[in-house]
């Protein structure tokens, strides 16, 4: 509270009170019926740091809906907030901030719009590389916890054209298997199709696209056949490395996965699709065609 001789007193007695001037502005004093008006409803620091903290939450839940509060806790205090991990539940649970994959009640509301239409339409074929690409995510389990794979994959030739793995099954995952397929292809004007998971709706992943050139497409809401090519993969996926043994680490299922990939699925694994030919021959044969 200001010095006695800056304030201006209200009332007599021992409960009289002072008015505070505002800064040191001169004259520049709150009026009485603005200082029980402000009694009556005040607006405190702790609520200006709140609606701070709450607008900071909304842009990093907004960014990967994936988040929970303790990941948005960990956002903000890399962003330079200082505030505890209660106190950013209480907040987040406030303003109804929950990762989508948190166990809540059923809601009677239908599932958001999708950010692209379905230009797919189920006809999972392409006449030339990098015309259409499929993307999708899946996990499996190691003594150590969950392991997610980001995959893509281009329809022509079946290859996998980009992929990430993390222990996390964020936006950040999708994103960083999209940068991989983008360096290694150079592709422009490639269709991206996926289903309406959270991490291909986030604001990052959308973005991705947008600044490469690429065309964004969803699937319609559960309906498993409109990715169906993409969960072919995974299947054989599934048959010949995760499902052949316990796997005690993340490091260790991460190298299995990737070795199947590049050494058996891309250059040994004949495709009757492809006419017998491995992905990487089929691509191949379809440069030199182009060549000739």
């Amino acid at each position: 509270m200001s010095s006695p001789q800056n304030d201006l007193r209200v009332g007599r007695g021992p409960r009289s009170r002072w008015l505070c001037r505002l800064g040191d502005l001169p004259g520049a004093w709150v009026s009485t019926q603005g200082f029980y008006k402000w009694q009556r409803n005040p607006v405190t620091r702790r609520d200006y740091d709140d609606a701070v903290l709450i607008n900071a939450a909304r842009d990093a839940h907004g960014d990967d809906p994936t988040f929970g509060y303790r990941f948005i806790a960990d956002e903000l205090e890399l962003q330079g907030h200082t505030a505890s991990e209660r106190r950013i539940w209480r907040l987040c649970s406030q303003e109804q901030l929950f990762s989508v994959f948190a166990k809540r009640r059923p809601s009677a509301k239908r599932p958001g719009p999708p950010v692209h239409d379905d230009l797919v339409q189920r006809d999972f074929t392409a006449s030339a590389p990098n015309q259409v690409w499929l993307t999708d995510i899946t996990e499996h389990r190691t003594a150590e916890g969950k392991l997610y794979l980001c995959a893509i994959k281009d329809l022509y030739s079946n290859r996998i054209v980009g992929y990430a793995l993390d222990d996390r099954m964020k936006s950040s995952l999708a994103v960083r298997a999209l940068r991989n397929a983008i360096s290694v292809r150079m592709p422009a004007g490639t269709i991206v199709h996926s289903d309406r998971g959270s991490q291909f709706r986030s604001k990052a992943f959308v973005r991705v696209l947008k600044n490469n050139g690429l065309v964004g497409s969803m699937g319609r809401v559960g309906a498993a056949g409109d990715n169906a090519a993409m969960e072919s993969f995974f299947a054989l996926l599934q048959k010949n490395v995760l499902d052949r043994q316990r796997w005690s680490t993340k490091e260790e299922l991460h190298l299995a996965i990737v070795t199947w990939m590049e050494a058996k699925y891309h250059r040994k694994r004949r495709q009757r699709a492809l006419g017998k030919f491995t992905p990487i021959e089929f691509e191949e044969l379809h440069r030199l065609l182009r060549a000739a």
